[in-house]
């Protein structure tokens, strides 16, 4: 029998990953979508005639108890959220109601609908932001530092809740920064290769950016939405920390990327104090050896290999 699996933020970066693995994996992928008057498919356009699409939201939960209804999924992987740190700070209310309050009303509809059914949520590291340890661990305590990083953990521990209230097969993936050619525009590793790809081109002469020092632990999307299927096929739920257990800075990003493009980084970067964080999150690096160990999960895709992978992309994107 074809399993069936509910992707909610799937035309986002890992919506468009995920949704690749899922259909390789033989699944028929549904694909929640807010009925908008633009809805971006640019990273599932080569997928979008495989998929079927429901309209839903995740700040009604009339419309996914309706969209689980009709399609009757086995598994619901939750990706959609308000992803950006820095717009939290500016819409927090917003934020709570969909990164938060979303994630109670979509496992409610799952509750009402079918409790059989396997439900994935992408939790994040900046739940940790001012680490208490390191690495950190499923253990660590959480001490988030934006009202994005605040949302996730309330939609984390709600998915704890309603797995040990209602018993629901609910796991919680807790991913470190994960990045690709597909990344959105204003998060800081793509700005940089997409950038330095501007100004290989004679595009663009500055990089403007904040605090350089910066760390976090980089891996690659691809690899990472492996990881929230295999949590689905365990026999329980639980939660797993994603990560490659590597730290760089953005500095370092700078270097590789711009070293790819055939420039001196330093030729180009501004120091912009528009771009620090009200309150910043400094070394954020993550254990995985659970994940390793129980889902059998590695990562492929290096450091290095995966910022050149974005500037080659960038370079071919505007026609280098």
């Amino acid at each position: 029998m074809t399993k069936r699996a509910l992707i909610t933020g799937i035309t986002g970066q890992d919506g468009s990953y995920l949704a690749e693995l899922l259909l390789e994996q033989g699944y028929e992928v549904i694909g929640m979508v807010r009925r908008t008057s633009n809805v971006n498919l640019s990273r599932i356009v080569h997928l979008q005639d495989r998929i079927h699409f429901v309209s839903g939201d995740l700040l009604d939960e009339a419309s996914m108890i309706s969209a689980l209804k009709q399609w009757r999924p086995n598994e619901v992987y939750n990706l959609a959220a308000q992803s950006f740190v820095t717009t939290s700070w500016d819409q927090s209310v917003f934020t709570g109601e969909a990164t938060a309050l979303g994630v109670t009303r979509l496992l409610d509809a799952i509750r009402i609908v079918d409790p059989e059914i396997r439900f994935y949520q992408a939790s994040s590291s900046e739940m940790f932001g001012k680490v208490r340890e390191v690495p950190q661990t499923e253990l660590t305590p959480f001490y988030p530092r934006s009202p994005y990083g605040v949302a996730k953990v309330y939609g984390h521990w709600i998915t704890v809740n309603y797995r040990e209230s209602y018993d629901l097969h609910a796991s919680s993936g807790i991913l470190f920064n994960h990045e690709s050619p597909r990344r959105g525009l204003e998060f800081v590793t793509r700005k940089i290769s997409h950038t330095a790809a501007r100004i290989k081109l004679g595009l663009e002469e500055k990089l403007h950016l904040g605090n350089l020092d910066a760390k976090r632990d980089w891996g690659f999307a691809g690899d990472y939405v492996r990881a929230m299927w295999l949590m689905l096929q365990q026999d329980s739920p639980d939660d797993y920390v994603v990560s490659t257990g590597q730290t760089h800075s953005v500095r370092e990003c700078c270097e590789v990327a711009f070293a790819r493009a055939g420039l001196d980084w330093e030729d180009h970067v501004v120091i912009d104090e528009r771009f620090f964080r009200p309150a910043e999150v400094d070394l954020l690096i993550g254990d995985a050896s659970k994940a390793k160990d129980v889902l059998g999960w590695e990562t492929e895709v290096g450091f290095a290999e995966l910022v050149e992978m974005m500037v080659d992309s960038d370079l071919k994107l505007l026609g280098g």
